[in-house]
């Protein structure tokens, strides 16, 4: 059970989350007729706080609100509102030019709504003048800095049933260049075909005219003095207005798309600074590794960073009326704060012979019981899992294979080794394929029941190259065959020491056991409120030198209710767009399995378009029950132990409560002196449905962390529960093209 966090305890909670606190705000309501979309609604809105000084503007459908300093006469704003959207319209929205909509005041009763004031503040500190928050430098080198900076969203709490105006503040570390994208580009020793040097790759504004980071996806050639001059006209910054005046921008211009907006922003190559990648890093002189290293931040630091920050956001948001809270924390609001009753780790397992024994015990409940479920096919003991060894590196594997066949006789399996080395030192990348695949090819004479491959330390990064890596290569040839496979790369080999191989084997071998069908180990007890789990998700990868995304709808993971693996299904078509069609929706869900059972269903993301709509329908329309719980994975408040006036990483399981339908959940147990988990929102949908059920958030909290536990391919456990994780991999497999093609439904786990 989830308990309510014990306040006596020397521990505290704290989040990212600051409550708003005002006396009064001058906020106006508006509609525009004929009402206006939702994308351009708030593209509108973003608009008018850039042009309006001491004004704000939001959108919440059906209204927007306009926020403006105390003592402002918003009275002037309905008069001069024809006005005020022409001098809009010419700086940033020329497609608005043809636009009519005549304004209306509503007037607002009662209180402005909670989340819209979240909204107002957050636009407050997106467009303030100056930008109200400082970046902080970790490492400069070669042009290359780290650099801290703030993110900022709405994030409404409900406290005591009522939902109550907030923001979040985090920090994140990125990689910024000193030099523009003109100086790369020019300075590339591949200048001449700028398609493959620019296309698809990363940048960021100078002048901070659009947040976040963009990706190149079209490229002007001898752009027309007209067109350059309009573009000049709208340019919101000097920095763009010059990167459109200088002799590159004659030969060349970008245009760039930012974040889900189906927009191109068309650029001077001056005005944007390309982003630092682990392709491209050395392109810059600077190590990615340690780049990586230099983007963590001690607790010290983190902790005075948001003090930092929160206050830089209080002097901005003042000048409207705001004040911040103290961040939400146990302290204050102890009701809001879970954790496990009893410790994740000593959740019970059951293993083999009816064995039960705690999660953080696996190795021994396997040694003692054996797995839960042998699969059919090694019903008879004597019957050997069947391994075929393929080396394609330099290093000596003997010692970890007979230390692999005592640990797999340990767990009451008998192995049938077959070794093949190969060379392919000097090889090229399309030779050394070409060579496994041959290779690949002769071993299935004999069909083994899973492939052990070894392979070289430089074909971690391979799949950025055109051909892709022997990683996948292997994976493909082998699941077209419904062979199962386990990677394993050099370096984690060259340390012929005991402990070091006892750790490899720790995380390899039960992940070997479930890749051939068996089922390692499953939870003790039941889980409440469903008879099935099913995790559902879209992968999504770009199109080749395109614009738009080519999507595959990741299978189904159907789990039972003590989150034992049943199946998966796979549908084998790819899907245009974020929406997952109602006739996938209705193949991955059958009929004859679900009839009168309770299924939660975790989508990856949100849920999007009709999918809800649709898949209530099929519910009632074979006589089940549905919990859709959507679980995301960005955009969320970190959580924290605070520890002598310090924030430190939290709990593995510690909960924060957004409301009755939302929490954040930390399902990641950071062991070392720096560095934080990225915890999960989980949202329980709700609406007036007979086929929809809605439980409390605290149980789908409880039962998401424990399905997290049953990750057989390693002893770490993962961030997700294991119907989302699997549904994951699977899409993302079936993106590359590998997937099990004559088995579009099975019952081995070849994802772990």
């Amino acid at each position: 059970m989830i308990a309510a966090a014990n306040i006596t305890k020397p521990k505290i909670f704290s989040s990212e989350i600051f409550r708003l606190n005002f006396s009064h705000l001058n906020v106006l309501r508006f509609q525009l007729n004929p009402q206006i979309e939702q994308e351009e609604a708030i593209r509108l809105s973003f608009h008018l706080s850039l042009t309006l000084p001491q004004i704000v503007v939001v959108w919440d459908s059906p209204y927007f609100y306009a926020l403006a300093i105390p003592n402002y006469p918003l009275h002037l704003f309905v008069q001069e509102w024809e006005d005020i959207v022409a001098q809009v319209v010419e700086k940033g929205l020329p497609e608005f030019s043809d636009r009519t909509w005549q304004f209306q005041e509503i007037p607002l009763t009662g209180t402005v709504p909670a989340n819209v004031i979240s909204l107002l503040a957050f636009q407050v500190l997106k467009t303030f003048k100056p930008y109200p928050f400082s970046s902080i430098t970790a490492l400069p080198k070669n042009g290359v800095q780290v650099k801290r900076e703030v993110k900022v969203w709405s994030e409404p709490i409900e406290i005591d049933g009522i939902l109550q105006p907030a923001i979040a503040l985090t920090i994140k570390s990125k990689f910024v260049l000193t030099k523009n994208l003109s100086d790369f580009y020019l300075n590339h020793p591949n200048k001449d075909n700028p398609d493959e040097v620019l296309i698809d790759l990363n940048v960021r504004s100078r002048s901070r005219d659009i947040q976040g980071n963009g990706t190149i996806k079209q490229i002007i050639k001898e752009p027309s003095l007209v067109h350059k001059q309009k573009l000049i006209n709208l340019a919101k910054s000097e920095i763009s207005k010059q990167a459109l005046q200088d002799v590159l921008s004659d030969k060349l211009l970008v245009a760039v798309k930012f974040g889900k907006s189906k927009k191109l922003y068309e650029y001077g190559m001056s005005a944007l600074y390309p982003c630092v990648t682990s392709e491209t890093a050395s392109r810059f002189g600077v190590n990615w590794g340690q780049l990586l290293k230099e983007t963590k931040i001690s607790y010290k630091e983190r902790t005075n960073l948001l003090a930092t920050y929160k206050k830089e956001a209080e002097t901005a948001l003042s000048a409207y009326g705001f004040e911040l809270g103290l961040s939400i924390n146990s302290l204050q609001y102890p009701n809001l704060f879970w954790y496990p009753s009893v410790p994740i780790e000593n959740t019970l397992l059951l293993f083999g012979n009816g064995l039960i024994g705690a999660q953080n015990k696996i190795l021994t409940g396997l040694s003692k019981g054996g797995v839960y479920r042998r699969h059919n096919k090694f019903s008879d003991l004597s019957r050997p899992i069947r391994i075929t060894v393929l080396n394609l590196c330099e290093v000596e594997f003997d010692y970890f294979i007979e230390q692999l066949k005592q640990r797999l006789k340990s767990y009451k399996f008998e192995s049938l080794f077959v070794s093949n080395s190969i060379s392919i030192q000097n090889f090229s990348a399309a030779k050394a394929r070409a060579k496994v695949e041959e290779v690949v090819n002769e071993l299935m004479e004999i069909p083994p029941d899973i492939v052990l491959a070894f392979l070289p330390q430089s074909d971690r990064n391979a799949d950025e190259e055109e051909g892709g890596s022997l990683y996948h290569k292997i994976y493909d040839l082998l699941l077209s065959r419904q062979i199962a496979s386990q990677m394993i790369y050099e370096d984690t080999l060259k340390n012929p020491d005991y402990y070091k191989y006892k750790n490899i084997l720790n995380q390899v071998v039960p992940g070997i056991l479930a890749k051939v069908g068996n089922l390692p180990f499953v939870l003790a007890e039941p889980l409440p409120i469903a008879d099935y789990f099913i995790g559902l998700d879209i992968s999504r990868e770009s199109k080749s030198k395109l614009a738009g995304t080519v999507n595959a709808c990741a299978s189904i993971r159907l789990h039972g209710k003590q989150g034992e693996f049943i199946r998966y299904r796979l549908e084998d078509a790819l899907i245009e767009g974020e929406e997952i069609p109602k006739r996938v929706l209705e193949k991955l869900l059958p009929a004859k399995q679900l009839e009168r059972k309770t299924v939660l269903i975790y989508r990856d993301g949100r849920f999007c378009g009709k999918e809800v709509a649709n898949l209530l329908e099929w519910a009632e329309a074979i006589g089940c029950k549905l919990i859709l719980v959507e679980c995301r994975k960005s955009g969320i408040p970190r959580l924290y132990n605070f520890v002598n006036k310090t924030i430190t990483a939290p709990e593995k399981g510690l909960s924060l409560r957004i409301s009755s339908t939302e929490a954040v959940l930390v399902t990641t147990q950071v062991t070392e002196e720096i560095g934080l988990a990225d915890p999960l929102r989980l949202t329980v949908l709700t609406a007036n449905h007979r086929a929809l059920i809605s439980p409390p958030i605290d149980q789908v909290v409880e039962i998401t962390l424990k399905l997290t536990l049953l990750h057989h391919g390693a002893l770490k456990m993962p961030r997700l529960p294991m119907p989302v994780y699997g549904a994951h991999k699977m899409a993302k497999l079936r993106l590359r093209g590998i997937y099990p093609s004559s088995m579009l439904e099975g019952d081995c786990q070849f994802w772990h």
